[in-house]
């Protein structure tokens, strides 16, 4: 049998068709109400098919493993205010952490993020999903950092939303407008803010 490639949470149906997207949408909009209800381990297929009157089959057409329904809980989340592009790496970075903290803190989320994070180490399908979600977001970042010429690496990333991260899971404490002035404030001291060359460099400070 030959070696499976795509991996699970990229493997879709096609769903340029509309009744297949509006059934996508209401199953998803099912998992979200799901989720603060039943947890990420109550979240199954067979309780999922019933709440959102579909197959067992049709869940897994769309999302083969857990997994990539979690994956797609956490990335098609409420609008919670996405930030928009600008040439001030404080003014996005600061509007990225906001978006973060609303989306982190969306009860269906959370939990969604939890878990994925729980069984990367045991769970390949999981593994790959939490490091596509990496990535996605470091690409929208970057993009949204277009302006300002800097494009950030996936380490100065992890330095900007890691204490977001630790402050909600590990301290189990609120993130304030406060906390993320601090953490923005004390990021743009361990990065390099040098444009690349080319870069128009008339508004960056001598």
């Amino acid at each position: 049998m030959p070696e499976e490639t795509t991996p699970a949470w990229a493997r879709r149906p096609s769903i340029s068709n509309p009744r297949v997207q509006r059934t996508r949408a209401r199953i998803l909009t099912v998992a979200r109400e799901l989720l603060p209800e039943v947890g990420p381990t109550g979240l199954t297929y067979a309780l999922l098919a019933e709440r959102a009157s579909v197959t067992r089959q049709t869940l897994y057409r769309h999302w083969p493993t857990r997994a990539a329904l979690l994956f797609d809980l956490i990335l098609e989340g409420p609008d919670v205010g996405y930030p928009e592009p600008g040439d001030d790496l404080r003014t996005v970075a600061t509007a990225w952490l906001t978006s973060l903290r609303a989306g982190l803190t969306d009860p269906a989320t959370r939990p969604a993020v939890l878990a994925v994070t729980a069984q990367a180490d045991y769970d390949a399908d999981s593994a790959q999903a939490l490091a596509r979600i990496g990535t996605d977001r470091l690409g929208a970042l970057n993009k949204l950092l277009e302006p300002s010429g800097r494009q950030i690496t996936a380490d100065e990333y992890t330095l900007l939303f890691g204490p977001v991260m630790s402050r909600l899971f590990f301290d189990r404490r609120d993130v304030t407008d406060e906390f993320i002035d601090a953490v923005v404030t004390q990021w743009l001291t361990t990065i390099d803010r040098t444009p690349p060359p080319g870069h128009d460099t008339e508004k960056t400070p001598s």
